[in-house]
């Protein structure tokens, strides 16, 4: 699928461990009947799906992005992006190396999770499509995520690299995306504000208004 910046206005984040009540086919599918924009599977933590059993579940999430026309992109595991046939991964500082795929990923969407200046000025763009850019805020869904930058963060980034496609991560709600689209972001992605909302067609409708 090719990659366009649009893609990454409203991007769900999830995986298995995100969801505590029903299924996380069942949220996907309401997400992007709401009209989510790009999907990430991200199945991390010991309650997370493992083997066959997480493959199984990649394959069946991936029919539903398939169904919409929305990319489907796999999170660190590369293996697994190319034997499904993803539309695209993404990967973090520590996760394998993007020249070490890159051969074996062609025509794939490739992002990247930058949370600093110097992560970017380290990381080889080449093959970049965007880059995850965060956390903005607060966030409880990662145990290991740095200090928030804030939307200055977004703004500094922009400055920085007026070309890249930033989609803002960490921390986002309803309540706080407003200013991220008029800071330089193309988009916002989001776990938890999605997963655990009482009205999912609401919460991805009100992102939409802003990155229209």
């Amino acid at each position: 699928m090719k990659f366009e910046r649009e893609q990454l206005r409203v991007y769900f984040i999830a995986g298995t461990q995100d969801v505590k009540k029903g299924t996380l086919q069942e949220k996907l599918k309401v997400a992007l009947e709401a009209g989510i924009t790009m999907f990430q599977f991200r199945e991390k933590g010991p309650s997370s799906l493992k083997g066959e059993d997480k493959e199984q579940e990649a394959i069946a999430l991936m029919k539903l992005c398939n169904a919409y026309h929305v990319p489907f992109i796999v999170n660190d595991d590369v293996e697994l992006a190319l034997k499904i046939g993803a539309d695209g991964i993404h990967v973090g500082q520590d996760d394998a190396k993007i020249e070490s795929f890159i051969s074996k990923s062609h025509n794939k969407i490739i992002g990247l999770s930058i949370s600093n200046f110097q992560e970017y000025d380290q990381s080889d763009l080449t093959h970049v499509d965007y880059i995850g850019v965060g956390p903005v805020y607060q966030t409880s869904t990662k145990r290991d995520a740095k200090q928030p930058g804030g939307v200055e963060m977004i703004r500094r980034m922009r400055n920085y690299d007026e070309s890249i496609p930033i989609v803002a991560i960490g921390g986002i709600t309803e309540e706080n995306v407003a200013s991220l689209k008029k800071n330089g972001a193309d988009g916002i992605a989001t776990i938890s504000s999605i997963t655990h909302s009482a009205n999912i067609e609401n919460t991805v409708s009100r992102y939409l208004q802003y990155f229209n």
